[in-house]
């Protein structure tokens, strides 16, 4: 029963159908007297399933993979052998049925998963100069603008060009109410429209959109098998031996060989075979319904073994975005004046804090007049005319360079951790505004849950100036601090670092995409992330809520002790049956019947992992 084995779920119906109606015929003829044809009855229905599971037994040994399977092979070519037709019958019903439970059990723990590659959608509705026109979705390029009725899936990242949008993000992040979008705020693809009609206007194609990352993410995962499942194999050939030896000793010391039959029947199959796969599957499907994607069960074991987590600061403790904070304006200046004109200036270039300035500008209501005569010189500011005056955005250094000679400099004193930008009309420092990447409101919580989770050491890494990153470390219990980094100061600070245990990165940025990678598990943010980092990653924050990262370790930890009682309990109660039929006391098939029930059993406790 290996995990990578998956028999289509019709053939599986059909081999238990046969087992089943062969079992049920036989005992029939048995009661009416005939019991020659029964036992013929149940020799013939025990063969196809027997024929099947060599098919898969020569599949695996040429891929170097054996398993308990041989186990079943030899219970039920015994007991065919030994005139055990029933017990052989029995064997093969339970191994057809185990197959068939262990099938249905993925395929529940993976519907969380796979639902979303049911949601592509194939067209969309294009505001063209002719009106409305149904086009694929390939077509849609960056700029076009969309009609999303109510029920569509939306099929392309957009900003909302209606005034606002009811959308249905439970697909992707797991939230079960509704988000209502304002316009120019942004949706992400593979959500739902559930109010009214509303117009989107694409910000990528379809195959670079986030839904289309996030079907590629799952599509991963699902190809992915867990460091676990290997081990169970591993262990596997140890429980093959000691079967064997079992067996073998039984039958040499009694001279029965039916000894050596009940010993292989009570071992056909093994609970360590069935419960891994089923419990870490079923942890990733947990974990997806909150919004964190998993990809595979090597990433969810690495998760719950994470003892050391590395922050980046900008998107992860902090929204990410530049906000306003503060406006300080010289003696006679008015305050919205200053960021009007800064403002008014902003609109020609793209830089994250001129955005900042305009939306705080248009969300005050000042009216924004069009700059002429613009020049940017990069991440360092621009110069321009704006209502007939010179105006001056950026840096300290570049704004004041425009400073007409003998031009008094006002010093407000933020402190040193703040980010400013310094306006200069005709000459004159007109103001300095005062930039922030607030803190999330859960930081702080977050942190002290990681520690509850089982993260023991917790460190800072940003490429933030120092100044800054003191702040946020100074608000949080942070362990350690590292400022001023490049990409692969980021690699060093995680290599460094599993010195204490294994590493856990979280990142959002491309910058942040190395570390990701050198981690022992990288999670990116990938709601609001670069692809890049969500490519990268091991596990991807579909929300944008890194509180859901302490969850996901917590179902990690669950998933896998889970995992752990299912085997010592089911191995142990094999064992235990496996001596007393060796010494007689569990015939063949009393011993099938026994064994299956704690299968089953196993299985059942593994889907634990899917509840809350």
């Amino acid at each position: 029963m290996q995990q990578e084995r998956r028999p289509i779920w019709s053939s599986n119906v059909a081999l238990v159908a046969v087992a089943l109606g062969g079992l049920a015929a036989g005992i029939l003829l048995y009661l009416v007297g005939g019991r020659g044809s029964a036992s013929f009855v149940w020799g013939f229905a025990t063969l196809p399933v027997l024929l099947s599971l060599f098919a898969q037994i020569v599949t695996s040994l040429r891929r170097g993979d054996a398993g308990l399977d041989i186990i079943a092979a030899l219970s039920m070519t015994a007991a065919l052998a030994f005139g055990e037709q029933l017990a052989g019958n029995v064997v093969a019903l339970m191994y057809a049925g185990g197959q068939y439970l262990e099938n249905y059990a993925e395929r529940r723990a993976r519907r969380e998963m796979t639902a979303l590659l049911g949601r592509v959608a194939r067209t969309v509705m294009k505001h063209t100069d002719d009106g409305l026109r149904e086009v694929p979705i390939e077509a849609v390029l960056p700029g076009d603008t969309l009609l999303i009725r109510q029920g569509e899936v939306l099929p392309v990242d957009g900003t909302i060009a209606s005034d606002e949008a009811v959308i249905d993000t439970s697909a992707l992040t797991g939230e079960p109410l509704p988000v209502t979008l304002r316009r120019e705020e942004e949706a992400l693809s593979g959500t739902t429209a559930v109010g009214a009609s509303f117009d989107l206007v694409a910000l990528r194609p379809a195959s670079e959109s986030a839904y289309a990352a996030i079907v590629r993410l799952v599509e991963e995962a699902e190809k992915s098998k867990a460091p676990a499942v290997r081990m169970a194999d591993r262990y596997a050939l140890w429980f093959l031996a000691l079967t064997l030896l079992l067996a073998g000793g039984a039958w040499i010391w009694t001279g029965d060989p039916i000894r050596a039959l009940a010993v292989l029947v009570v071992a056909t199959p093994c609970p360590l075979i069935l419960a891994v796969p089923v419990a870490i599957i079923s942890g990733i499907s947990r974990a997806a319904k909150l919004g964190v994607l998993v990809k595979g069960g090597g990433a969810l074991e690495a998760l719950g073994r994470a003892r050391v987590a590395v922050l980046d600061k900008t998107g992860t403790l902090t929204h990410g975005r530049a906000e306003l904070s503060d406006i300080w304006a010289a003696p006679g200046q008015r305050p919205d004046e200053v960021l009007r004109l800064a403002a008014s200036l902003d609109q020609g270039s793209t830089h994250v804090m001129a955005e900042a300035l305009i939306k705080t500008a248009q969300a005050r209501g000042l009216k924004l007049s069009t700059p002429t005569e613009i020049q940017e010189s990069a991440g360092a500011g621009l110069i321009g005319m704006v209502d007939g005056h010179q105006v001056v955005v950026g840096g300290s250094a570049y704004a004041r360079s425009y400073l007409k000679p003998g031009a008094g400099i006002w010093k407000p004193g933020f402190p040193g951790s703040a980010a400013t930008v310094d306006v200069v009309v005709d000459g004159i420092l007109a103001g300095t505004l005062v930039m922030s990447d607030p803190l999330r409101p859960d930081a702080a919580s977050v942190i002290q849950r990681l520690r509850s989770a089982g993260i023991a050491r917790i460190v800072l890494a940003t490429g933030d100036r120092a100044a800054v990153a003191e702040a946020v470390a100074r608000s949080l219990a942070i362990d350690d601090l590292k400022a001023d980094l490049t990409p692969q100061d980021k690699v060093d600070v995680v290599i460094e670092a599993r010195a204490a245990g294994s590493v856990m990165m979280v990142g959002d940025g491309v910058n942040d995409a190395p570390a990701l990678a050198v981690a022992d598990v990288g999670v990116a943010m990938g709601a609001r992330g670069a692809a890049a980092s969500s490519e990268t990653a091991d596990v991807v924050l579909l929300v944008d809520r890194i509180d859901h990262l302490a969850d996901a370790i917590g179902i990690a930890h669950r998933s896998a002790r889970i995992a752990l009682q299912s085997v010592i309990v089911g191995l142990g109660l094999s064992i235990l049956a496996m001596i007393a039929a060796a010494f007689g006391y569990l015939p063949p098939l009393q011993g099938a019947l026994l064994q299956e029930a704690i299968d089953v059993a196993v299985i059942l406790n593994a889907l634990r992992a899917l509840r809350a």
